[in-house]
């Protein structure tokens, strides 16, 4: 089966296992311990089906229906961009912010798609309180699952929306300690040649001419959010590290700003902190 799979991912081993696990309905170390497990005849038919879908283009986790994210089993479709590790960077960031901050406790999460930030920060920090924002209308009904699955339901806030919400919402916060990001990033020009483009949602990918424009956005709002010494922390495409310190330089004065590598040294996450 990882055979089959090789010209479909970069880990068609893992694949094979992640993916014969889900059909067997075991842990994937219950399968690498047992290599001599025969499927059914049913389990065949379902492992057939799946491969032909990845051969097609489908990626593996739509296929199952659910990918893990900071320790966690998100339940995923395709309206939402399948979690990735290097936003366990931002998260990692904002839960420690707030453990050293024990008085703050607000949080955006702008742009949540499938709920894993906003959700992993609320599991760590069970007295935070979340304001979550999409403007899909399918990916936050993805979120408000996710948010029931791991019951921090109450304490996260879903509204449908361009970047923040209109002034007449009725918000439960009005101004946020820290406000989270992982908007479309990537240049749309360089995502129509990247093999990602068409499986995953354009809207969640496309950052517009030069990957930036979202965030652009995002600066002109996000002062009337913030309250006084917030942060923001911002994923960035790794090649637009230069070009994203330089237009957090030209959009606020007065501020601390850092950029953080994630753990293959690349530049990811805008740390933008408010006087």
């Amino acid at each position: 089966m990882a055979t089959r799979l090789e010209l479909f991912g970069d880990t068609p081993q893992l694949d094979a296992q992640v993916l014969l696990a889900h059909i067997v309905q075991k842990p994937r170390t219950w399968v690498m311990a047992h290599p001599e497990q025969v499927v059914t005849k049913a389990q065949q038919t379902r492992l057939d089906d799946a491969i032909k879908k990845m051969e097609a283009g489908e990626p593996l986790p739509y296929i199952l229906g659910k990918w893990e994210f900071f320790g966690l089993e998100f339940d995923i479709t395709s309206d939402v961009l399948i979690p990735r590790p290097e936003t366990e960077l931002l998260v990692e960031k904002t839960i420690s912010w707030l453990k050293a901050s024990p008085e703050r406790r607000a949080v955006a999460d702008i742009g949540t798609g499938s709920g894993a930030i906003a959700i992993s920060v609320a599991t760590q920090i069970p007295d935070t309180r979340i304001l979550a924002t999409d403007i899909s209308p399918n990916a936050l009904q993805i979120a408000k699952h996710n948010a029931k699955k791991f019951s921090v339901q109450d304490r996260i806030e879903f509204i449908e929306c361009d970047l923040f919400p209109k002034s007449n919402v009725d918000l439960r916060l009005s101004t946020f300690d820290i406000i989270c990001a992982n908007l479309p990033y990537i240049p749309t020009e360089t995502l129509h040649r990247l093999p990602v483009y068409g499986k995953e949602p354009t809207l969640a990918l496309d950052g517009g001419e030069d990957g930036l424009e979202i965030y652009r956005r995002l600066f002109k709002l996000a002062p009337n959010w913030l309250a006084p010494r917030g942060m923001m922390l911002l994923e960035i495409e790794s090649t637009l590290g230069v070009q994203a310190l330089s237009l957090a330089y030209d959009s606020f004065a007065s501020v601390s700003i850092h950029m953080h590598q994630d753990l293959a040294g690349r530049d990811r996450l805008l740390e933008i902190m408010l006087p």
